[in-house]
């Protein structure tokens, strides 16, 4: 009895608490963490992403070399109003997803990340038939007014679901940490299997019709295999024996006040090619569709670094921001945003500086009105990515009304600069309307973020950066139209210029810190040393 009385009241050891300083030294620890972590899940994804538009490129120079002036342009009139409407396919809720599965899943609240999964999966299938029905019935002519294009949509109109379906599969996998599968569904599997049909378009000597059924084809058996691949994931990570159909809630208030600042946003940048070739088309010829067309996929190349960094920006993000972490936000922001300014500059010379002879390359002759169509864009797709996620990061804090009048004005703008710009200048006016609407909006929200508390709008730390790049593409434009060099001179010499740039910024990117193994490499640990 005394035994156990003594045992009872017996001195227990202290607790030691973690102290301020303690503390401290933990969340800049996970700051940091957070940040390595984003550029290098990134960089995988941005390498699988340069493999796939490497093919889709090749099907694109392919398709362009094979059909008409006039086929092509109806096929592109009718991929850019299929990508118009699958914006409203998804109605964002790809990002609810990204956002809200990660925090659900940490939180453990299985019910509701089951109820996000359900919610945006119903509403994809809803959305989608209803544009599938309103397309080919009465908007159809609305839309389209030649037979060709009528035809075409008749197929392609198809894609809405599938796509949106593909969107909010790329989310799920990002969500439940399916890197792997990503990659080779992404960036493997699906372009391959569209080269595959450019291929057999030309082998089989077929029409225009023939890739757009196949192109319809290979996507939707591109989504039943990322399908699988999901069930697959989540019964390996245990997720399955959470799933109880009578305890499922669907957070639809959440998820609805999250998207719509996203759905604006949409409108105001991705969406700003297809409108503006739906307007093309509406007051041009379908030549000047096929002139915008085919500078947008190489524009388009600018974001690639930047839509590799974004699957994991906003979960990172967003767990920040729910440990009030501001500074860790800035600090993840710019590191991000410099690292994709970097990065992404090889491309944009290749796309600005040299555009007449790539287009020349590309495209042949028939072609070269262009060029100048290319280097708006080019211009207008690497100022987005310079300033960085923007967008996302305001939606992570709250922001939300802001995005909203900010992307609606956006929007405005680029449909009153191309109602007046296309009817006189054509491609060339489409281009110039898209560009200074994609910066005019980028400097409103960069100044929606200079309200936020513990946030730098601009850093000056990474001035160098911008300053570099920004007089290293002028002055190798110049070079370019005062000597009309030839790509075998120019593209060499851009690869010196982006090197030096590179050179540059390595000690504010913090390489060695983020890739230590680039030591291990003797090239690579000369020149990181330099």
């Amino acid at each position: 009895m005394t035994t156990r009385i003594y045992e009872t009241f017996k001195p227990r050891p202290a607790v030691k608490m973690p102290t301020l300083t303690e503390t401290k030294t933990d969340e800049a620890r996970y700051e940091q963490d957070a940040t390595r972590v984003q550029i290098r899940g990134s960089s995988l994804f941005l390498a699988g992403r340069f493999l796939s538009l490497g093919s889709n490129f090749v099907t694109q120079v392919l398709i362009v070399r094979y059909l008409s002036t006039v086929d092509y342009g109806a096929l592109a009139y009718v991929l850019a109003t299929v990508a118009f409407l699958q914006l409203f396919g998804t109605l964002g809720l790809q990002e609810a997803v990204s956002r809200f599965v990660p925090i659900y899943r940490e939180k453990r609240e299985y019910e509701k990340l089951f109820g996000t999964i359900f919610l945006a999966a119903g509403a994809v299938v809803f959305t989608g038939t209803l544009i599938i029905a309103l397309a080919q019935g009465p908007l159809s002519h609305v839309i389209a007014h030649e037979n060709l294009t009528l035809h075409l949509l008749s197929v392609l109109i198809f894609l809405v679901p599938v796509e949106a379906a593909d969107m909010l599969l790329d989310a799920l996998f990002a969500s439940f940490a399916g890197t792997r599968d990503i990659f080779f569904r992404k960036y493997v599997l699906g372009p391959g299997l569209k080269l595959g049909v450019a291929v057999l378009l030309i082998w089989r000597g077929s029409t225009v019709t023939f890739f757009a059924i196949g192109y319809l084809c290979v996507s939707a058996l591109g989504v039943l295999t990322y399908g699988w691949l999901l069930v697959r994931l989540l019964r390996d990570q245990g997720m399955w024996q959470h799933l109880t159909f009578r305890t499922i809630k669907i957070p639809a208030r959440e998820v609805l006040v999250f998207i719509v600042p996203g759905l604006s946003a949409v409108l105001a940048t991705a969406a700003i090619n297809s409108i503006n070739m739906f307007l093309l088309g509406q007051m041009q010829t379908l030549s000047e569709v096929a002139y915008y067309r085919v500078a947008v996929p190489v524009s388009e190349m600018n974001g690639v670094v930047m839509a590799s960094f974004t699957l994991l920006y906003t979960p990172t993000a967003a767990r920040l921001f729910a440990r009030g972490n501001y500074i860790g936000i800035n600090k993840l922001y710019w590191q991000t945003a410099a690292w994709m300014s970097v990065v992404a500059f090889p491309i944009f010379v290749s796309t600005f500086s040299l555009a007449r002879p790539v287009v020349m390359l590309l495209y042949g002759s028939r072609y070269e009105h262009s060029a100048f169509v290319l280097a708006l864009l080019a211009l207008g797709s690497y100022f987005n990515v310079t300033l960085g996620f923007n967008v996302q990061t305001l939606k992570v804090i709250g922001r939300l009304r802001y995005i909203i009048v900010t992307s609606l004005l956006a929007a405005l703008a680029n449909i009153a600069l191309n109602l007046f710009l296309i009817p006189r200048y054509g491609a060339i006016g489409a281009a110039a309307g898209a560009t200074v609407a994609l910066i005019g909006y980028n400097l409103l929200l960069q100044l929606g973020l200079r309200q936020s508390s513990d946030f730098k709008a601009f850093d000056p730390s990474y001035c160098s950066i911008y300053l570099v790049t920004a007089l290293s593409a002028l002055g190798l434009l110049a070079l370019q139209l005062t000597t009309s060099m030839g790509l075998a001179v120019a593209l060499p010499l851009a690869g010196c210029v982006s090197l030096a740039v590179f050179l540059v910024s390595k000690k504010k990117l913090n390489v060695t810190a983020t890739f230590p193994e680039l030591h291990r490499l003797p090239f690579m640990r000369s020149l990181l040393t330099y």
